[in-house]
C-alpha cells in the first residue's frame, strides 16, 4: 500500500535514538522530507550523517522542547527549510517515573508542554497543508496503572486526552490528530536495557507479563506512527493506536 507519503514534509522531536529514531527513519524511507530535534549535538550530527548517506532528506537540530522560544524558533526554520510542515510528530519524553515534585515538574514541562509547543508552533503551516497530521506518543502507561503510575503514566494519559481533543477541534480543518501508545520497547541505550543491567529482577517481571515472550521494536512502534501520519489514514482522527504486543488487558472501548 502507497501510504502517500512522498514528497510530505514532516517534523520529528527526539529523532536520534529509539522510537523518533525509526520515526525518521520510516518517514524518510517513505519518501518524506524530515526535521528532527533532539538535545546532544553529537547524535543529532551522527543521525544526519547517518541518513544522509542514504540519501534520505533529513535535517537536524539541537533543541530541548521544554524551551518554548526554542520549539518557536526550530519549527518555523524547519518549516522555511523544508517547504511547509505536513507532519509533526511529539515523541520526546523525559521518563521521569519517581514520584517526587522534580520528577512531576519535568514530566510536565517536557511531555506535556513539549507536546503542546509543538502543535501551536506547527499549527500556521498544519492549516496550510492538504493533508495536515498530528501524532502524540503517549504509553500504555497512560492507560492502565503500571509500575510507572505518578508523573510519567499522568501526563501520558493527559497526552492522550491533549490529542484527542484536538482531533475534535480541528477536524474542520481538516487537521488530524491521534495519539500512539506503545507497550514496553527495547533498544540500544533505552530505558528498558538500562533496567535489564540495573534492575534485572523488574526486567524479568516486565518480561513475564509480554504475552509474546519479547519487548516491541522501535520499527514496530514507528510503523504504525507512520500510517497514522499519512494520507493513506485519511478519515482516521481522534484515534489511541496501542501497539503492545497484547500487554495490556483493559479492553478499549
Amino acid at each position: 500500500m502507497d501510504l502517500g507519503l512522498q514528497g510530505r514534509r514532516a517534523l520529528v522531536t527526539g529523532g536520534t535514538r529509539g522510537i523518533g529514531r525509526a520515526i525518521v527513519d520510516v518517514l524518510s524511507a517513505e519518501g518524506a522530507a524530515v526535521g528532527f530535534c533532539a538535545r546532544t549535538a553529537a547524535d543529532v550530527t551522527a543521525t544526519v550523517e547517518a541518513f544522509a548517506s542514504q540519501g534520505r532528506t533529513v535535517a537536524g537540530h539541537v533543541l530541548d522542547v521544554a524551551d518554548e522560544q526554542g520549539m518557536q524558533t526550530w519549527v518555523e526554520e524547519a518549516a522555511g527549510a523544508l517547504g511547509g510542515v505536513d507532519i509533526v510528530v511529539a515523541n520526546v519524553s523525559a521518563l521521569a517515573i519517581p514520584d517526587e515534585p522534580a520528577s512531576w515538574k519535568t514530566s510536565f514541562e517536557t511531555d506535556m508542554m513539549g507536546t503542546v509547543g509543538l502543535v501551536r508552533a506547527a499549527m500556521p503551516y498544519l492549516e496550510r497543508s492538504d493533508a495536515a497530521s498530528i501524532v502524540s506518543i503517549s504509553s500504555v502507561s497512560g492507560r492502565e496503572i503500571d509500575f510507572a503510575a505518578g508523573p510519567y503514566g499522568t501526563f501520558k494519559a493527559a497526552i492522550i486526552h491533549y490529542t484527542q481533543g484536538l482531533a475534535y477541534q480541528l477536524a474542520g480543518k481538516g487537521i488530524r490528530a491521534n495519539t500512539v501508545s506503545p507497550g514496553n520497547t527495547y533498544f540500544d541505550g533505552g530505558v528498558w536495557q538500562s533496567i535489564e543491567q540495573g534492575n534485572p529482577d523488574l526486567f524479568s517481571q516486565a518480561m513475564a507479563l509480554n504475552p509474546t515472550g519479547r519487548m516491541a521494536k522501535p520499527e514496530e512502534i514507528a510503523r504504525g506512527v507512520a500510517f497514522l501520519a499519512s494520507p493513506a489514514a485519511s478519515f482516521v482522527t481522534g484515534a489511541n493506536l496501542v501497539i503492545d504486543g497484547a500487554l495490556t488487558r483493559g479492553v478499549q472501548f
